[in-house]
C-alpha cells in the first residue's frame, strides 16, 4: 500500500489548517536545527572551551 499524491495534498492541507504557514516555517526551521546539532553530536564535534582540557 503506497501513499498517492491525493493522501499527501489531504495531509499538507489538514497541516496548515491546524498550525498556520507562519507556525509551520518556524517548525521547519527548528526542526532543521535540531538534525545538524543531533548530527554534530554524532560526529563527536564538539567545541571544547578554553578552560576545559
Amino acid at each position: 500500500m503506497s501513499v498517492g499524491p491525493t493522501e499527501i495534498v489531504i495531509v499538507l492541507v489538514i497541516v496548515i489548517l491546524l498550525f498556520g504557514v507562519g507556525r509551520i516555517g518556524k517548525i521547519g526551521g527548528e526542526l532543521g536545527k535540531s538534525i545538524r546539532e543531533f548530527r554534530t553530536g554524532l560526529r563527536g564535534e564538539d567545541e571544547k572551551k578554553p578552560d576545559q582540557q
